[in-house]
C-alpha cells in the first residue's frame, strides 16, 4: 500500500475539532501540573523525614553521651561514698582521746613525760629533725 502524503492530508478546521484539541490541551496542561504537584510534594515529604531523621540521630547520640555521663557520675558517686565514710570512720576515731595520743605518738615523735623513742630504720632522720619530742 501506498502511503498517503503530506499533501493528501487536510486538517478540518471547525468549532468541534477545536473544542477536541482545546480539550487535549487542556488535559494536557492538567497533567503537567499534576506532575509538578506531586513532585514537589515529594520533595516536601523528603525534606521532612530527612531533618526528623537527622533530629532523631541527634537526639540518639545525646543520649548515648548522657547515658556514658550517668554511667561515669554513679562510679565517681560511690568512690564519693567510699571516701565519705572513711572520713567518719577516721572523725569518729579522731574524737577517742587514747587514739588521737597513740596518733601523735607514731606520726610525730611525740612522748609523754620520762619516756624515751627510739626511731627504727625505715624513718628517715629528715623526720626525727623536723618534729620535737616533747609536748
Amino acid at each position: 500500500m501506498k502511503r498517503p502524503s503530506d499533501e493528501n492530508i487536510h486538517v478540518l478546521d471547525n468549532s468541534y475539532v477545536r473544542k477536541q484539541y482545546a480539550k487535549y490541551s487542556y488535559e494536557q496542561k492538567q497533567v503537567i501540573f499534576r506532575r509538578r504537584r506531586l513532585t514537589a510534594l515529594l520533595v516536601l515529604a523528603v525534606f521532612i523525614f530527612t531533618s526528623a531523621g537527622i533530629a532523631l540521630f541527634k537526639d540518639h547520640q545525646r543520649l548515648q553521651l548522657m547515658r556514658a555521663y550517668q554511667v561515669e557520675t554513679q562510679e565517681k558517686k560511690k568512690q564519693t561514698q567510699k571516701e565519705k565514710a572513711t572520713l567518719e570512720k577516721e572523725v569518729a576515731l579522731l574524737k577517742d582521746e587514747d587514739y588521737v595520743a597513740k596518733l601523735a605518738r607514731s606520726r610525730y615523735f611525740y612522748s609523754k613525760s620520762g619516756e624515751l623513742i627510739y626511731p627504727l630504720p625505715e624513718n628517715s632522720d629528715s623526720q626525727l629533725n623536723e618534729h620535737s619530742t616533747n609536748p
